[in-house]
């Protein structure tokens, strides 16, 4: 997403492309991106990156807005237009499938079941593989689920937001569904190279997150100041360790952490080597725990479109 779209200025396609290239290089096989992002360029990036070695990759991208030009007017999930959605990307992504699709947020005006009874035509005519959720409810969940099987929900989860520990992964274990938690590092913040005086561009979507505010961001850097004298402790970098982490909950989480730079790329792919013993996590819990975070993680007219 940040290639193009809501984390500041987007990068230039050649730049896009060659960090595309160099996660392929290093190992990376699943790519995350949405008709939203842009909208539509990220995914022309994208397909434009992967062409080459696309029997390697899987790739996910998502549906469930509509558009007026190329700004966003609400959202739609109509069967019709899941359809449209798909064929579309498909040609941006220049592939004859996709391999997980996603309803991007749930549209309270089209019954799950049908969402998932459009998919699952997709999935039947082999433009789709798998089908996705992001953001949704449990009960919306388990109702897609018995049309046609979920198989990975993408939502936020890392150790600034730690929520869907209560409901959430108790469901997709029981479901056998897996876990995509975006904004791993909590939107940058977890990197510890953000403070209350840095200044994001008029583009940035932080600006809006009230997490972000000055004072909350001050107030928030005590986690933040633990988990870099930990990491230092363990001979990692803090994004190392809240990657580690995450990797060390279940075996089917899958975080999609997102770089423009090659350099925390390969920093972000260090946490896959880093073993937290049963000691550590429990230190990290109690830390974790013990230090309350500030501000909501959304602003209010986007905290409605999540948990339906």
């Amino acid at each position: 997403m940040g290639i193009n779209f809501g984390l500041g200025p987007a990068t230039s396609r050649e730049e896009g492309i060659a960090i595309v290239r160099a996660a392929v290089d290093l190992g990376v096989t699943f790519f995350d991106t949405a008709e939203a992002y842009g909208p539509f360029t990220n995914e022309e990036l994208v397909g434009e990156a992967l062409g080459p070695v696309r029997d390697q990759v899987a790739i996910a991208t998502k549906f469930g807005f509509k558009y007026e030009g190329d700004k966003m007017a609400g959202l739609d999930s109509r069967p019709a237009r899941i359809r449209e959605v798909a064929d579309a990307s498909l040609k941006r992504l220049k592939t004859d499938r996709i391999d997980l699709l996603y309803q991007h947020r749930v549209d309270p005006n089209v019954p799950i079941e049908d969402v998932a009874g459009a998919v699952k035509d997709l999935i039947r005519e082999g433009k789709v593989r798998h089908f996705g959720l992001s953001e949704a409810g449990i009960q919306t969940i388990r109702r897609a689920h018995a049309v046609q099987p979920v198989t990975a929900l993408q939502s936020e989860y890392s150790l600034w937001w730690r929520e869907p520990e209560q409901e959430m992964l108790p469901t997709l274990e029981e479901l056998g569904i897996g876990f995509v938690p975006f904004s791993p590092l909590g939107k940058g913040f977890l990197t510890g190279t953000i403070d209350e005086k840095t200044a994001f561009d008029s583009s940035d979507f932080r600006n809006v997150v009230p997490r972000f505010t000055a004072d909350n961001r001050k107030a928030n850097l005590a986690f933040v100041g633990w988990l870099t004298t930990f990491a230092a402790r363990k001979q990692a970098t803090p994004a190392q360790i809240a990657l580690a982490w995450l990797l060390a909950q279940k075996p089917w989480i899958v975080p999609i952490p997102g770089t423009t730079k090659r350099h925390r790329l390969e920093e972000n792919l260090g946490a896959a080597a880093i073993q937290l013993s049963a000691d550590d996590l429990r230190e990290i819990d109690r830390a974790a725990s013990q230090i309350e975070v500030h501000g909501a993680r959304y602003p209010e007219h986007l905290q409605k479109m999540v948990g339906r």
